[in-house]
This record gives structure tokens, sequence and C-alpha cells, in this order.
């Protein structure tokens, strides 16, 4: 489904992965539960493994189209049902809402970054 992208990283298993728009007390619950991958926002990395973005503050269109061959995870409140089908339009691999993120952070995540494997 996507290019041959190999897990980055110096640990087996290490995934590089992109936060877009997602804000600091997320990205600690997240570092917090998948303590084994990197995380980062900056761009300037190499092509990342995953990117996990937040719906409402960001534009679904530029993320997808600025990676077409990553694996992109977007997540909103479940009271935002435009920003869900926004994402679905754009081509998000995986549109959750908020809570689910964190019922099912590894499986959700895992389920992408394997998917690239």
């Amino acid at each position: 489904m996507y290019d041959a992208v190999t897990v980055l990283g110096s640990a087996a298993g290490m995934a590089t992965i992109l936060l877009c728009g997602v804000d600091l007390f997320i990205r600690g619950k997240l570092e917090a539960v998948l303590p084994e991958h990197r995380f980062t926002t900056s761009d300037a990395v190499d092509t990342p493994d995953l990117v996990i973005a937040d719906i409402a503050r960001i534009d679904a269109n530029d993320v997808a189209d600025n990676y077409p061959d990553v694996p992109i995870l977007g997540y909103t409140n479940h009271t935002d049902t435009a920003g869900l089908r926004r994402a679905h339009a754009a081509g998000f691999d995986q549109v959750i809402v908020k809570s689910a993120l964190f019922e099912r952070t590894r499986e959700v995540i895992e389920g992408l970054i394997a998917s690239v494997e």
C-alpha cells in the first residue's frame, strides 16, 4: 500500500511519528504510552513512519498532500463531525475520536505502523 518505508531509529521497532497540530498535553500522553517510539513536530525529519494530526488544528488536505506515502491518523472531538468528514475526504488512513485514541492508543498506532513494514 505504501512505498517500501522501513521503520527508522537506532532501536529495533522504533518508529518516527510526526505530530501535526498535536498539543503538548496529548503529546505527553502519547510519549508515556509509547516510549519506544520517537515523536517529533519538525517537518525537517526524514520521511516519518506515521503522521498523527489533530484535525481541529490543521488543514487535512495539506497534511494528506504533504505525506502521500505515509499512513496518517487523524483525531478530533466526537462533536466535530465536519472535521471527521474532512479528514476522511482528504484520504487519512484512519480517523477516530479523541477518546478512542486514548482508549486504544497502542492498538491503533501499532496497526498503522505495521502497515508500512
